[in-house]
């Protein structure tokens, strides 16, 4: 297991596809990872996921004490299909509901933080009132994270609304609450105009973990590592010297590829190797 400097973590869409958990924990653990990160995406298949049973609940948190892999995270991608910012009622308070529900499952399965994606909308057009209800939202789903102690992480996005750790400060100031912090992604700050270690630097002392993955301008997904912009060692050593010593999660999305495992264990050693040259893990800490 990599318990060393940093924590390193798959993302659940990285790994083969299926409700099995204890499998998909012992999968990672094989694999030499610290975490996995759940999707609760706008699929039906994964947003019923937050009306799981009592038992099933428990089937999770025992998979996690039974491999020693943690769900410390939960990537909350639902809201693309129901946003806050929506100007119909119906749908925003299906979004709304959507966070009850999956602070609660948070609270249930001890996931701690639960990554937002910060959409006003995504398939409406946006306008000044799409962003006020975006705001009044946030602020509904923050004191409702308050009670229960859970972490909202807002992602930088491939989005205009939340493209820079910058925008997404403007919301912490907003919101002043311990309760919501930032998640950044460096391949989506990466792919914008941002100047990206000042980015960085200005997040100090309000990220809570951050996800790993290339981008190219404009191309949000799928950039094979070490084929976009990223500049990852840069990135590392700017995190490490601000003081970031939380998690890192690779994002991929290879749950459908021909041979997935092949695909996580090129990326996982891709990754390793400029975290060692960042000073994040030593050379030698990458699974067999």
């Amino acid at each position: 297991m990599l318990h060393k400097q940093v924590p390193l973590g798959i993302y659940e869409k990285a790994l083969p596809a299926g409700e099995c958990w204890l499998e998909r924990l012992q999968l990672a653990a094989s694999l030499a990872f610290d975490f996995v990160e759940m999707s609760v995406d706008e699929t039906d298949e994964r947003l019923a996921r937050l009306d799981w049973s009592r038992e099933q609940r428990i089937a999770l948190v025992q998979a996690v004490a039974q491999t020693g892999v943690r769900v410390p995270s939960m990537c909350l991608s639902a809201h693309r299909r129901y946003p806050l910012g929506n100007e119909d009622d119906a749908v925003r308070n299906q979004g709304l509901e959507i966070m009850r529900k999956a602070i609660k499952f948070a609270q249930d399965v001890g996931i701690r933080v639960i990554q937002l994606a910060g959409y006003d909308v995504y398939y409406q057009q946006a306008n000044d009132e799409t962003r006020r209800r975006f705001r009044e939202g946030l602020t509904l789903a923050v004191e409702m994270a308050s009670r229960a102690q859970v972490t909202l992480a807002m992602e930088i996005m491939d989005y205009p609304l939340m493209n820079s750790i910058s925008k997404a400060m403007g919301y912490a100031h907003y919101l002043n609450n311990p309760w919501f912090q930032l998640y950044p992604d460096i391949g989506n700050l990466s792919a914008w105009d941002n100047d990206v270690q000042m980015e960085l630097e200005a997040g100090r002392g309000h990220i809570v973990a951050v996800h790993v993955k290339d981008t190219r301008p404009g191309v949000f997904k799928n950039v094979p590592f070490g084929s976009g912009v990223v500049e990852f060692e840069r990135c590392f050593e700017t995190l490490k010297r601000s003081g970031y010593r939380g998690p890192y999660l690779i994002e991929m999305w290879s749950e459908t590829a021909a041979d997935p495992i092949a695909e996580v264990i090129a990326a996982r050693d891709w990754v390793l190797a400029r975290m060692a040259a960042a000073g994040l893990q030593e050379a030698g800490d990458a699974a067999a």
